[in-house]
C-alpha cells in the first residue's frame, strides 16, 4: 500500500485537521498552523504569505520571524525568494539562501539568521493564493520527502483558503468571495447587462481534503478511475469511424486515463494523508501550473484533455454532477472559462450577459452572442476562481469590464447608463419604419447582419431593410458532423419566409481562421487569418461548397436568391465559385427543380488586393459587400485578435477612408452596388463618416440600427464630406476629432 511506511505528513495532516476544527478567528488559526508546522518538521522558522493583490505577496503569521513584520512586510510578484516561489509556482529549496539569486534581505523580520529556505506555492487549480515558507539556522537542504509533505499541507491551505476558514476582519484579511471586484477584459459584444453569475460549470468544492483511512481513499478513486475509463470507452466506441479527429482526442483521453503514473501518483498523496478528491486536485494544480510554462501548442492542448479528465473524476468523486444543484437566476450572466457555440445556443436568450476568461472577438462564442445581441466580455482573467453562483454582476460589453459584487456607488451608476440606452431604445422605436435620409435627401439602406433563425424576429422590429449577411456556417460549427443537404435547405428557406420578401444575402461558408468546425482536421497553421480560409477551403473541398449552393437553390424555390463567397482575393476565385453556382443551377433545372426567380452572385471584398483587381471583377459581380473587420486588420497589418494592435488603429484614419473611397469609386464606374458589412458599420459616428465618402449601404447587428438611423438623419451628408475633406487637406492622421466636434455643433440629441 503506498502508505506503508506511514509519512510524517499524515501525522502532520491529522493534526493540522485537529487544529483546523478548533473555533478561532483567521488570524489565530493561521498562527496556530504556522506553529504546528514548524514544530512537526523541526524547523526555526515557518511562515505563511499571502497575496493582498494580484502581484503582492505579504507575510500573514509566522513562527520564528519578528511578529511586528506581520501584516507589514510586503513583497512584489517575482520579488525575493518567496516572490520567485509565487511567480513560477514551484518550490525553492535550498542550504544558504542569503547566496541564492534573487534573495532579498527584509531586515524587519529577523530572517538573516537563517541558512536553509523551503518555499512552496499555495495554489489552487491555476490560481496563485500564496507561498509556504520553512527555514532553518543549520545550512541544509530539505529532503524529497520534505518538499512533498510542504506541498501537501500547502495544498490543504489552499482548499481551506477557498473555503474561507482564514478571513478575519483585522489586518484587512477580508474573506474571499465576499468583496467587489472589477476585471478588465476585452469587448467580444457590445451592450450593457445587469444580473446575477450563472456559472457554466461550478467549480467542485472539496470539503474533506484530509482522511484518515488512506486504504479506504485508495479504493474510492480507483473505483471513480474505473468509471472514467469506462465513460472515455463508450465515448470512444460511440464515435463515428470517420471522424478521424474527434476520435485522436478520445484517445488522447484515453492514453491519460489508463495513464498508470497519473494514478500512481494520486494514490502517493493519499498514502501522505490527502483525501481521494484533494488528490486529484494536487495533480490537477500541476497540470495547470505545467500548461503555463509549456510553449509548445501540441503539448499545452494535451495537458488541457488532463485537466479536464481531473475535473470528470472529481465529479465522479464527489457526486456533484455537472453542476452544483444551482437554479438559474432571474437575469443570468453566464461565466465560464470558455465555451461552444452549441452550448451557448442552448442557453439561448435567457441570458442577460456573457463573461469568459478567454475567447476572441472573431470565436464562435462572439458570433452567437452577436446573433442573440447579449453583451460579451472576453479575457475576464480568473473570474471563475473569483465569481460564485448567484453573486450580482454587471457587464459592460462597450468598455470590456465587468464588476462583480459591486459597491452601490458603481450599481447606481451603471444603473443610469442602463436607463439611458431604454430611453435611446424608445426613441429609435418613433422611427423604425423611417428612411435613413439625411437632410440633404441623401437616403442610406440600412441592413442586418444575422446568422441564426433566432435573429430574424429582429427584422421587422429593427427597422432594416433586409439581411445583408447571412452567416451560413453557424449550422456547421454547432454539429458534429457535416449537416445534409435537406437540412440546409429546410433552414434556408425558414429564413426566406421570416424574412417575408426582403433581400437575404447568404454568404457561403465562412470557416478557418478562427472558426474551425468540431469534425474538421486543424491546420496548425502559424497565421490562420491568412490561411487556408473562407473561399479557399471550399474551392480545394468543393463537393461541400456544390452541396451548399444545391441547398440554397431548392431552398429560394422561384424567390430571388443572394448568394456572396468570402475572402475572395482574387478575380479567378470568383469566377470559379460563380461558375460552380452556374453549373449548380443547370442541374437543378435538369433535374426539373424549380429555381430561383432571380440570382445576385456577389463578393465580400476582404482583402486589399481585391480592391485592384481587374474591371472584369467589378463588371462581373453583381454586388460586393466589404467585409470591415477583416479588411481593416490587412489594410493595418494588425491581428484583430491581438489585444496589443487591434485598437491602435482607427477605421476613421485618413488612409483607410481614402481606401474605402477607392473601392467606391471603382464600383460606381461599373454600377455594381457597394455595402459596408461589420461591427464598424454600426457605430453611428463611423457610420456616418462611410456614408459621407459615398458609401449608400450599410449592414451591422439588428441593435445598432436605430442609432445610426438616427443620426444619419440630423446630419446633412455633404457637409460632413466637407469636415473629411479639410481634415485631410490638413494632413490630420485621423478625422474623429474633426467629425466629433462637427456633430456636437450640428446636431440636436433630443431630434428624431
Amino acid at each position: 500500500m503506498p502508505d506503508a511506511h506511514q509519512p510524517g505528513s499524515r501525522r502532520l495532516l491529522k493534526r493540522l485537521r485537529e487544529t483546523l476544527a478548533e473555533a478561532g478567528e483567521g488570524q489565530e488559526r493561521l498562527d496556530k498552523i504556522t506553529a504546528l508546522i514548524a514544530c512537526e518538521m523541526s524547523t526555526d522558522v515557518c511562515s505563511i504569505y499571502l497575496f493582498r493583490d494580484a502581484d503582492t505577496l505579504e507575510l500573514c503569521a509566522t513562527e520564528g520571524l519578528k511578529q511586528e513584520a506581520v501584516h507589514q512586510t510586503r513583497m512584489r510578484l517575482g520579488e525575493g525568494l518567496v516572490g520567485r516561489v509565487a511567480l513560477r509556482t514551484t518550490p525553492i529549496n535550498t542550504a544558504d539562501a542569503p547566496a541564492e539569486r534573487g534573495f532579498r534581505y527584509m531586515p524587519e523580520t529577523g530572517e538573516e539568521r537563517y541558512s536553509a529556505f523551503l518555499g512552496v506555492p499555495i495554489q489552487r487549480l491555476g490560481e496563485r493564493l500564496g507561498v509556504l515558507v520553512v527555514q532553518s539556522r543549520e545550512a541544509r537542504a530539505y529532503s524529497d520527502d520534505d518538499v512533498y509533505g510542504l506541498e501537501v499541507v500547502a495544498m490543504v491551505l489552499a482548499e481551506m483558503a477557498e473555503l474561507g476558514i482564514f478571513q478575519s476582519s483585522a489586518d484587512g484579511m477580508s474573506a474571499r468571495h465576499k468583496h467587489p471586484v472589477l476585471f478588465r477584459g476585452g469587448t467580444g459584444q457590445e451592450g450593457a447587462a445587469e444580473g446575477r453569475v450563472y456559472l457554466h460549470e461550478p467549480r467542485v468544492v472539496v470539503t474533506n481534503p484530509i482522511a484518515d483511512d488512506a486504504e479506504a481513499e485508495v479504493i474510492r478513486l480507483r473505483e471513480a478511475v474505473d468509471k472514467l475509463r469506462y465513460s472515455v470507452d463508450e465515448m470512444l466506441s460511440a464515435a463515428p469511424l470517420g471522424e478521424g479527429d474527434q476520435r485522436q482526442v478520445l484517445e488522447a483521453y484515453r492514453m491519460f486515463a489508463n495513464s498508470k503514473g497519473w494514478l500512481k501518483r494520486m494514490e502517493e498523496d493519499i498514502g501522505r494523508g490527502l483525501s481521494a478528491e484533494a488528490a486529484v486536485e494536487k495533480e490537477q494544480s500541476s497540470a495547470r501550473a505545467r500548461m503555463e510554462q509549456v510553449p509548445d501548442a501540441y503539448l499545452r492542448e494535451r495537458l488541457h484533455d488532463l485537466d479536464d479528465l481531473s475535473n470528470r473524476l472529481l465529479r465522479l468523486l464527489t457526486g456533484q454532477g455537472q453542476d452544483d444543484g444551482s437554479e438559474m437566476p432571474a437575469n443570468p450572466v453566464l461565466v465560464a472559462r470558455n465555451i461552444g457555440p452549441g452550448e451557448l445556443l442552448a442557453y439561448g436568450r435567457k441570458l442577460r450577459g456573457i463573461v469568459l476568461e478567454e475567447g476572441s472577438v472573431g470565436s464562435h462564442a462572439a458570433i452567437v452572442a452577436r446573433a442573440l445581441a447579449i453583451p460579451l466580455v472576453i479575457h475576464a482573467s480568473r473570474i471563475t476562481t473569483e465569481a460564485l453562483n448567484g453573486d450580482p454582476i454587471l457587464v459592460d460589453g462597450d468598455q470590456g469590464m465587468v464588476h462583480l459584487r459591486p459597491e452601490e456607488t458603481v450599481q447606481n451608476a451603471f444603473q443610469d447608463k442602463i436607463a439611458m440606452r431604454a430611453k435611446a431604445v424608445e426613441r429609435y422605436a418613433s422611427i423604425r419604419d423611417l428612411p435613413a435620409t439625411d437632410k440633404s435627401g441623401a437616403t442610406v439602406a440600412l441592413h442586418m447582419n444575422a446568422g441564426l433563425m433566432a435573429d430574424l424576429p429582429s427584422l421587422p422590429s429593427s427597422g432594416a431593410e433586409g439581411v445583408g449577411l447571412f452567416r451560413t456556417e453557424l449550422q456547421f460549427l454547432v454539429r458534429n458532423s457535416v449537416p445534409r443537404r435537406g437540412e440546409l435547405a429546410a433552414l434556408y428557406a425558414r429564413v426566406l419566409d421570416a424574412a417575408q420578401g426582403k433581400r437575404v444575402a447568404f454568404r457561403t461558408l465562412d470557416i478557418g481562421s478562427d472558426k474551425v468546425l468540431p469534425y474538421m482536421k486543424p491546420q496548425d497553421e502559424p497565421n490562420p487569418a491568412m490561411g487556408w480560409r473562407a473561399i479557399r477551403v471550399g474551392l480545394d473541398k468543393a463537393g461541400v461548397m456544390r452541396m451548399q449552393l444545391q441547398a440554397l437553390i431548392r431552398a429560394s424555390c422561384g424567390r430571388p436568391l443572394s448568394v456572396m463567397f468570402p475572402f475572395v482575393a482574387q478575380l479567378s476565385e470568383f469566377t470559379e465559385a460563380r461558375d460552380h453556382l452556374m453549373r449548380e443551377l443547370d442541374r437543378e433545372a435538369r433535374l426539373g427543380h424549380t429555381l430561383p426567380e432571380s440570382v445576385e452572385v456577389g463578393a465580400m471584398l476582404e482583402t486589399p488586393s481585391l480592391a485592384y483587381a481587374p474591371q472584369k471583377f467589378f463588371e462581373l459581380a453583381d454586388f460586393i459587400s466589404i467585409g470591415g473587420n477583416d479588411l481593416k486588420q490587412f489594410f493595418f497589418a494588425a491581428d484583430r485578435e491581438n489585444e496589443r494592435v487591434r485598437h491602435r488603429y482607427d477605421c476613421l484614419n485618413v488612409s483607410f477612408l481614402s481606401f474605402l473611397e477607392w473601392i467606391v469609386m471603382r464600383c460606381d464606374a461599373t454600377g455594381t452596388p457597394v455595402s459596408f458589412c461589420g461591427e464598424d458599420a454600426g457605430r453611428p459616428l463611423e457610420a456616418a463618416c462611410f456614408t459621407a465618402i459615398g458609401l449608400r449601404s450599410l449592414s451591422m447587428r439588428p441593435a445598432s440600427i436605430g442609432a445610426v438611423k438616427s443620426l444619419l438623419r440630423r446630419i446633412d451628408l455633404s457637409e460632413l464630406r466637407k469636415v473629411i475633406e479639410l481634415a485631410r487637406t490638413e494632413g490630420e492622421q485621423s478625422v474623429r476629432a474633426r467629425v466629433e466636434a462637427w456633430l456636437l455643433d450640428n446636431t440636436d440629441p433630443e431630434e428624431g
